[in-house]
């Protein structure tokens, strides 16, 4: 109860920051209005049986919608047009849609916004099927390289097309998300790329023809588990998987606390995934490269 108590006040007090009376991100951080951490604090927002703040997430969702390009994206600040190139803003922002249209009985928010919206991401598929690509560092990591089909964003896309009733594309996400992702040499182009880890109980962290990247994203994991993507069993099984890694690392003394990192096994100098730019930005157990991250933690 107190925590919930203590996040309320946080939002609150967010509710109204120093841009254009749009929300904070950060409680005493961050003053600017970040599409990604306000569509994600959605969740919450709505639950929480505050008129003031679904009334604020409203007020947001609107002005997003203002600023969506001709074509649908979504910006990355809720209040510049010009700040785009998000890979998961636009998901993000019809999750929103459709949960604040399920909670507040406007069944026809943003009607438009929403539709041009979906176009958009139907249009970001390079082979015209429904899982969508991406390019490196353009989804909330933005140290981290993931590089065509990532499980975080094409999870998002699998819940959002539930949401606004899509459920023939999502059931085809879901099948392709499924499949083995199998490194191979020749890329064969009758076999589409899938996220399934051979002889793992989690998914893959991304794959595109012959590239691909086996390690454990939490958060893309944990929504692949909540959006029905992965089922009951695996989702057990992930959990089993993570706990015991998560011991594992306590006992080599590298992991200090009891919640999971957002990344395993951590990217190391001397693995092919390291960039140079890690060097300084995302060392091992650090930021992307295994931090820990509240709101990865909460959804876990």
């Amino acid at each position: 109860m107190e925590a919930k108590q203590a996040a309320l006040e946080v939002l609150l007090h967010n509710a109204s920051g120093p841009v254009a009376g749009l929300p904070r991100t950060a409680g005493w951080g961050y003053p600017e209005p970040y599409t990604r951490d306000l569509m994600l604090s959605a969740v919450g927002i709505l639950v929480s049986g505050s008129e003031e703040l679904v009334a604020t997430l409203g007020r947001t969702l609107t002005v997003l919608a203002r600023n969506q390009t001709q074509h649908g994206h979504i910006p990355s600040m809720v209040h510049d047009p010009d700040n785009l190139g998000s890979s998961d803003s636009t998901p993000l922002f019809l999750i929103a849609v459709g949960l604040y249209r399920r909670v507040t009985g406007d069944h026809g928010f943003l009607d438009g916004a929403a539709e041009k919206a979906l176009t958009w991401m139907q249009y970001q598929s390079p082979d015209d099927t429904v899982m969508v690509g991406q390019l490196p560092t353009s989804d909330w990591r933005d140290e981290h390289w993931v590089l065509g089909y990532g499980l975080y964003v094409n999870s998002l896309v699998h819940t959002h097309l539930r949401l606004h009733g899509r459920d023939e594309e999502a059931e085809k996400l879901s099948s392709l998300m499924n499949r083995l992702d199998v490194r191979r040499d020749v890329d064969n182009h009758h076999i589409h790329e899938g996220l399934v880890v051979p002889s793992k109980p989690y998914f893959a962290i991304y794959a595109y023809k012959v590239y691909n990247n086996e390690r454990f994203d939490l958060l893309g994991n944990c929504l692949a588990s909540l959006s029905g993507i992965a089922s009951k069993r695996r989702s057990q099984r992930i959990v089993r998987w993570v706990e015991t890694e998560c011991s594992a690392l306590r006992e080599r003394g590298e992991l200090a606390v009891d919640l999971p990192p957002c990344l395993l096994p951590y990217i190391r100098g001397d693995d092919p995934d390291w960039r140079p730019r890690y060097e300084g930005f995302n060392q091992a157990g650090e930021y992307h490269n295994g931090g820990i991250w509240p709101f990865v933690s909460g959804l876990y």
